[in-house]
């Protein structure tokens, strides 16, 4: 039987609230005192008797709690120690003297007063109390054995005393529990109810650290030693396992987004399949980080997200027509490709191939037709692209693999029927790697595309319903499989009328406004921009034009800054050379006079056309023929062709048959640094060689282009358009062309077509009739007995054996 003396006492302390910690009778505790009632409160003990009262508040991260907000039992203390801190706060050591219950709170000078009660208990030493104390300290031996941060013989010499208050207040300090649970053993008052109480709790928390210590081997048998991540994620695991939860949480979350992904039924239940394995194998190793990556890219590639698409065809022709001037074949042409989706439910995507040299809107035009149709638009470069696992990925099994660049730019639209822009697609090349354009058959094919496989993901992917756009600037180097998959659109060069409008209703604005300039500070002439378009650039496109323009932006930029915002120029033909210096390019009008062996000839090159002098001289030799100024084979094969005409036909030409024995014949291109090669020059070099024999200059103010047969038939050429906008920029409206390239005339703009006065020549009698300036000699004789003057003078004979 238990018998207790019971003692109270009613006494009026300062009260200091305290945050995540409860002290107890008997036990020394450190803590720092910040507030500012709490200051004044421990300044008040310090004054007088060095007595305080503390009490835990409910919530800890409130700042300034209210008297119904703190704990009604806390710790009567004395102040042992007490040291000011330099940021003003003071620590305190404190001794727990004995509990007290709060009757009454004041706070009438900045901080609490409470009047409190406090019990002392005289507890005699019955069985009872003896054996229940031997039971505290047994299970508190094996409590401290089984807690880690816990010193055995420091706690062991601790709890050796006689008095069952103070064994239970000092078990108490030093058991692990969380504030509520100390606080309730705070509150109890009689010490052999309270002993039995820390009975029960170490009971409980034996229990707990056995079962912490049976998840701890179990764990260790599965990892590694130095693997401390993998042990510290295996233990949630295990204690997950023991407390009946399991990972679903995450495993349902992953579940949930696969069936909302709107996958093909085969994908779907392989994504269920690879969540299935995933679950199964440990966090953190390799082949779950590999199989977690495949899963995120499964969930991220758009399966049935589409943008809802525009089928306006007036809308769409205002966007056009805003965004790039002229084009008019490739608007019309996306245009059908609209109307017909207005008509088919669910039509195919196209995949067009924009042909044409650098500066001429390829790039910026998908762009347009993106937003023309609301799609999403998206764009991958192939220039220099050599990989085929660029195109299709790499397979799982490669460390660090990935999708190919085709789910990529897919996952980065987010819709399934995006614009894709395959830009540079003549630019590929390959290597031992693989052919990436090998790779873009099947992207590229509309029969095959629906079922595309990238060798990562390796489940088909509906491409079907992407419109595939893909530029170059050449498409002799595509190869003929994928050109035969595309719809190729060229995009030719433009005239300096259609120039001159893109600068004014396009680019000087951009620059103007990217300089900060208003109309105001800046404006150019109409003559201006066309002396910057022939005396500033030498382009196909616009590219260098706005390049040009800018220059000016900026200079006229610092000029405003430097004279104030008032300042305004007019750009004209006379002060352009202020802002863009010395010309770049001098006019190359037809030659000052007309020439005996001098043809200006056109050519094509990857940025537009341009016109192409070509010169032949007859000098003293035997017979051999020199070509110089970088000549490709075929275009000297061509130069071959062209001389062996010519002797094939010296008697309609009224020169000499062996004209070719004691002479040698030079023919030269200038710009000797700059390649060249075609057979489009045939018929410029035919007639710089027979005006060369025959001594009648070339007309000045014609130019020609045409492939030549031995028997000097005049064969059709490419880049027309091209070549009569070089002919066109040079000052020369006359010009001669296949007969077979008159078909081609509709692809020229109207204004180019009535500035120029065209010829379509069938053969090189009819060349030469429009290109010599006076007529060659005709001869009535006999071919057997036919004996021409030939403009050649030989050599005198030198004897009866001379060669004639």
């Amino acid at each position: 039987m238990t018998q207790n003396r019971e003692k109270f006492e009613t006494r009026k302390l300062p009260m200091m609230p305290i945050r995540d910690v409860v002290i107890f009778p008997h036990m020394m505790t450190p803590f720092v005192v910040g507030r500012e009632s709490s200051v004044r409160a421990l300044e008040e003990a310090l004054a007088a008797d060095k007595k305080i009262f503390l009490a835990t508040q409910h919530d800890a991260s409130v700042d300034e709690p209210k008297a119904n907000e703190i704990f009604q039992v806390g710790t009567v203390v004395n102040i042992v120690q007490s040291l000011k801190l330099p940021d003003g706060n003071i620590k305190v050591l404190v001794e727990g003297i004995e509990r007290g219950k709060i009757l009454q709170v004041t706070d009438g000078e900045g901080y609490f007063q409470a009047t409190i009660r406090t019990v002392k208990y005289s507890t005699e030493l019955t069985p009872a109390i003896e054996s229940g104390m031997q039971r505290a300290t047994g299970l508190f031996e094996q409590y401290v054995k089984l807690c880690q941060s816990l010193n055995y013989e420091t706690m062991i010499a601790a709890v050796r005393m006689e008095d069952p208050a103070k064994l239970t207040d000092t078990i108490a300090a030093n058991l692990q529990l969380s504030i509520e649970e100390k606080q309730e053993l705070l509150e109890i008052f009689d010490p052999a109810e309270r002993l039995n109480r820390i009975a029960d709790v170490l009971d409980i928390e034996i229990e707990k650290l056995n079962m912490d210590r049976t998840i701890q081997s179990r764990v260790k048998r599965q990892m590694e030693r130095a693997q401390k991540e993998y042990y510290l994620n295996e233990k949630i695991k295990a204690i997950q396992k023991e407390l009946g939860r399991g990972e679903k949480s995450e495993w349902d979350e992953l579940k949930k987004k696969v069936d909302a992904a709107g996958m093909p039924k085969e994908v779907h239940e392989k994504a269920l399949q690879e969540l299935k394995k995933l679950e199964a194998m440990p966090p953190m190793s390799a082949e779950s980080t590999v199989s977690r990556n495949y899963l995120d890219w499964l969930l991220a590639v758009p399966w049935k997200k589409r943008s809802k698409e525009i089928r306006n065809i007036d809308r769409a022709e205002k966007v056009l027509n805003e965004d790039h001037y002229g084009l008019e074949k490739i608007k019309e042409r996306i245009l059908e490709f609209l109307a017909v989706r207005q008509l088919v439910k669910n039509p195919k995507g196209s995949i067009l191939c924009f042909v044409g040299p650098p500066g001429v809107g390829k790039t910026s035009l998908g762009m347009s037709i993106a937003r023309a149709t609301g799609r999403k638009f998206v764009r991958m470069s192939l220039g220099g692209v050599r990989d085929e696992a660029e195109i299709r990925g790499h397979r799982r099994t490669y460390i660090g693999a990935l999708p190919g660049q085709i789910i990529q730019m897919m996952r980065k639209a987010g819709t399934k029927n995006p614009v894709f822009m395959l830009d540079e697609v003549d630019k590929m090349s390959m290597d031992f790697r693989g052919d990436p354009s090998a790779a873009l058959l099947e992207v590229l094919d509309p029969e095959q595309n629906y079922m595309f496989i990238d060798h990562y993901l390796d489940v088909e992917y509906d491409l079907s319903q992407v419109f595939f756009i893909a530029t170059a600037n050449v498409i002799h180097t595509i190869p003929a499989a994928l050109q035969d998959r595309m719809e190729v659109l060229r995009l030719h060069g433009y005239t300096e009328l259609e120039k001159m409008e893109i600068a004014k209703q396009f680019l000087v604005k951009k620059q103007r406004k990217q300089a900060g300039l208003t109309e105001k500070n800046l404006s150019f002439a109409d003559d201006a921009i066309q002396h910057i378009i022939r005396c500033y650039t030498r382009e196909a496109g616009v590219r260098n034009l706005e390049r040009e323009i800018g220059n000016i932006c900026r200079k006229v930029a610092r000029k405003v800054v430097k004279h104030g915002a008032a300042y305004t120029v007019v750009i004209s033909p006379e002060n352009a050379g202020e802002f863009l210096g010395v010309i770049k390019f001098r006019e190359l009008p037809a030659h000052e006079k007309s020439e005996v062996g001098l043809v200006t000839g056109l050519a094509w090159t990857e940025v537009g056309g341009s016109i192409l002098s070509t010169e032949a001289t007859i000098v003293d030799g035997k017979g051999k023929l020199m070509l110089t100024g970088k000549l490709g084979d075929v275009m000297q094969e061509s130069a071959q062709a062209a001389m062996s005409y010519l002797r094939s036909r010296a008697a309609r030409l009224g020169i000499a048959r062996d004209f070719y024995r004691s002479v040698d014949i030079h023919i030269h291109v200038p710009e000797g640094a700059i390649p060249k090669d075609g057979p489009s020059a045939g018929i410029t070099m035919a007639t710089a060689l027979a005006s060369a024999l025959t001594k009648i200059p070339v007309r000045r103010d014609l130019a020609m282009t045409g492939e030549i047969t031995l028997r000097g038939k005049v064969l059709p050429i490419g880049g027309l358009k091209e070549k009569l906008l070089a002919a066109h920029r040079a000052g020369i409206f006359e010009v001669i062309l296949p007969k077979d390239n008159e078909k081609d005339l509709p692809e020229v703009p109207e204004n180019l077509r009535n500035a120029m006065k065209l010829h379509f020549a069938e053969n090189m009698d009819q060349v030469l009739a429009i290109a010599l300036e006076r007529p060659l000699p005709q001869f009535q004789v006999a071919e057997e007995t036919a004996q021409p003057i030939a403009p050649v003078t030989l050599p005198p004979a030198a004897g009866p054996t001379a060669r004639q």
